[in-house]
């Protein structure tokens, strides 16, 4: 990655940084579909400079970077555009060369926890052909006991899982195909060496690096 652009969301009392997160994102994400290809892959890749994560919270920051290999590319892109309704609340810079000493790579990829109820509950209604709602408050039935399981539950409700403390941050999306809210949460790993340039249409890969600095 060669190039890059940064975004800087102006949070305030009135516009608190997560719904910020959730706004830029989106739009973000929709540029991105719009460049990615046949395989679904898009040339930027996006990084958090501001990126915490600790054992009671974790924070994404208040800036955000655009990588590409070339300036063309994040030219096609056009933050602005995808962001001029938001002019108010984000500060976008010109695109700049990528310094030559960097203190380090890292690849910023999607994490889906398998403890959450949420997403437990869409794959269940996926599968079953039932509506979110159904799926997460409606009552499923398991697999009869064997007699010598007295007190095996054989029914539940996903609604009434306890909800596991998930340390990585995450941002709040709207799905473009069934217009369901859900949570992106974005894992961070430092790696050694920098590798790939192509990145899914959220601008994350478990594998292409994004520069540090």
């Amino acid at each position: 990655m060669k190039v890059y652009q940064e975004i800087k969301l102006l949070a305030s009392a009135e516009i608190p940084i997560n719904f910020l997160w959730s706004k830029v994102y989106q739009q973000i994400h929709l540029g991105l579909v719009e460049m990615q290809d046949d395989h679904g892959r898009v040339p930027i890749g996006l990084a958090f400079p501001e990126y915490m994560i600790g054992e009671k919270y974790s924070l994404l920051g208040s800036k955000l970077r655009l990588f590409a290999q070339d300036e063309a590319t994040l030219k096609q892109f056009n933050a602005h555009h995808w962001l001029v309704r938001l002019s108010d609340y984000v500060h976008c810079t010109s695109i700049r060369p990528v310094p030559e000493k960097v203190s380090g790579y890292a690849t910023y990829q999607r994490e889906q926890p398998k403890t959450n109820k949420e997403r437990l509950a869409r794959r269940y209604a996926k599968r079953h052909n039932l509506d979110y709602e159904t799926a997460l408050n409606g009552i499923i039935n398991l697999n009869a006991p064997s007699p010598d399981q007295d007190g095996y539950k054989t029914q539940f409700r996903y609604c009434d899982m306890p909800q596991k403390n998930i340390p990585t941050p995450f941002i709040r999306l709207k799905s473009l195909s069934s217009e369901q809210t859900f949570c992106l949460w974005i894992k961070k790993t430092v790696v050694a060496e920098p590798a790939g340039t192509t990145f899914s249409s959220y601008g994350l890969s478990a594998t292409s690096t994004v520069p540090e600095f």
